[in-house]
């Protein structure tokens, strides 16, 4: 297990990219590796692979007001991780069906293949995933056409679990982020936002642990620097 590390004098500012240490500033990950203990890093060992990657790139999509919506949710994905498959077929999910509707429409087409690819996973792993289901419903419903094209050019196409862990999945990721920050729709900041405290949320349900568990880092992230 992570170690929380003791609250710094300094909270380094959360900004776009990689930093060489907390004083030049610190991008989501970065910050959350610090509180963790870890070596200063962009990819620390405490928080899901995917789940993080879903982080970083939604700290660098960001506009710095938008950023700081978002600090208070980096003691929630330290000590987040699993080895549970289930985690990254449920975050490539919820990126996707976020993604699919808005998406620039040179994009949806790609993005509903990503959505029913993670769809035919997600029915792989058996009961208990109707909120995941219901998403990918209700995404398909908003893109009809998209959907249609995506049947017909991935057929019955199945996806092994590794190549979807290592792969697929971090694809669709990358993807659905782009795909919101350049969607033409009102604050699109605000759906990466949202779509990054979902998977958090999600993430600590299936992993079995409350966020407030981190609790003691909360108020003091949220303060900002000194």
């Amino acid at each position: 297990m992570s170690r929380v590390a003791p609250i710094p004098d300094i909270v380094p500012v959360l900004s776009a990219g990689r930093h060489r240490n907390p004083r030049k500033g610190a991008c989501f990950m970065e910050m959350a590796s610090f509180l963790a203990g870890e070596r200063w890093s962009d990819h620390p060992q405490c928080t899901h692979p995917l789940l993080a990657s879903l982080a970083r790139m939604v700290n660098d999509c960001l506009s710095d007001a938008d950023r700081s919506r978002i600090v208070v949710r980096i003691p929630d994905v330290v000590g987040l991780t699993s080895d549970a498959f289930e985690i990254d077929v449920a975050i490539a999910t919820r990126a996707a069906a976020a993604a699919l509707p808005i998406a620039p429409a040179a994009r949806q087409n790609v993005m509903a293949v990503g959505l029913l690819t993670s769809q035919r996973a997600l029915a792989g792993l058996g009961d208990g995933y109707d909120d995941l289901h219901t998403l990918c419903r209700a995404a398909f419903i908003a893109a009809p056409e998209a959907h249609a094209w995506a049947r017909r050019y991935a057929r019955d196409a199945r996806t092994s679990e590794r190549t979807f862990r290592r792969q697929t999945a971090p694809h669709i990721v990358s993807y659905a982020v782009e795909g919101i920050a350049a969607a033409c729709v009102d604050d699109p900041g605000s759906r990466l936002v949202t779509l990054l405290g979902a998977c958090i949320d999600d993430t600590a349900a299936r992993v079995g642990r409350s966020v407030n568990q981190a609790a003691p880092w909360r108020d003091s992230v949220a303060a900002g620097p000194a």
